[in-house]
């Protein structure tokens, strides 16, 4: 059985964090929690890359658009349509123009946990309702409301895999095995050493 301190999780730093030079405090966000770096890239996604990556889950775009439908209705609002898959689909359109819009940063984060800390330190998909204290929460003041008025993505600085399942899949489409580095970190000895052995001399 793998260890938890070898769990892996996928974050990217949209195109809207590099611009607005948020690199340097998201990632400390992350080694500040014990969390390593085991991978990076930085350069334009391709829209094919972004569509392949929202639709590893065949499943994805039919829950993304039940739950717009779904929160259309509770505001008492009509949806643009009633068919989740259409929706799903226009959503992947939005995303594929926003997350190609311009450089950005994606990573490979280790650490126990790693994708249950990384989706509580980044905060919920909008960051209006995100609490304070997340990066979204903290750091953008978009909404669904705009970003639906706009006919747009939501603006919300970071993508983090959502489960191990499927941050094993991202990440597999984003990395190359031999892209990913196995390395010591010092800290590590504190984080994970049963005993705390090697402290004192």
């Amino acid at each position: 059985m793998v260890h938890a301190s070898k769990e892996r999780t996928l974050v990217i730093i949209k195109p809207d964090g590099v611009q607005r030079s948020l690199v340097g405090e998201i990632i400390q966000r992350f080694e500040r929690v014990g969390l390593k770096l085991v991978g990076v890239k930085f350069g334009v996604p391709e829209e094919s890359r972004i569509e392949e990556h929202y639709t590893l889950d065949p499943e994805w775009k039919r829950r993304v658009g039940e739950r717009a439908i779904a929160s259309y209705t509770k505001k008492g609002e009509k949806p643009p349509s009633n068919d989740p898959i259409a929706i799903g689909d226009s959503v992947v359109e939005r995303l594929k123009k926003y997350m190609s819009s311009g450089p950005a940063v994606v990573m490979a984060w280790q650490g126990a946990h790693s994708v249950e800390l990384v989706r509580k330190l980044v905060g919920g998909t909008e960051p209006r309702s995100s609490d304070v204290g997340t990066i979204r929460g903290d750091f953008v003041l978009d909404s669904y409301a705009m970003s639906d008025s706009d006919g747009r993505a939501i603006r919300n600085l970071i993508h983090a895999s959502g489960s191990v399942e499927e941050a094993t899949q991202e990440l597999a489409l984003w990395f190359s095995e031999k892209e990913l580095v196995d390395y010591r970190l010092l800290q590590e000895g504190i984080l994970y050493d049963v005993n705390l052995d090697g402290i004192l001399e």
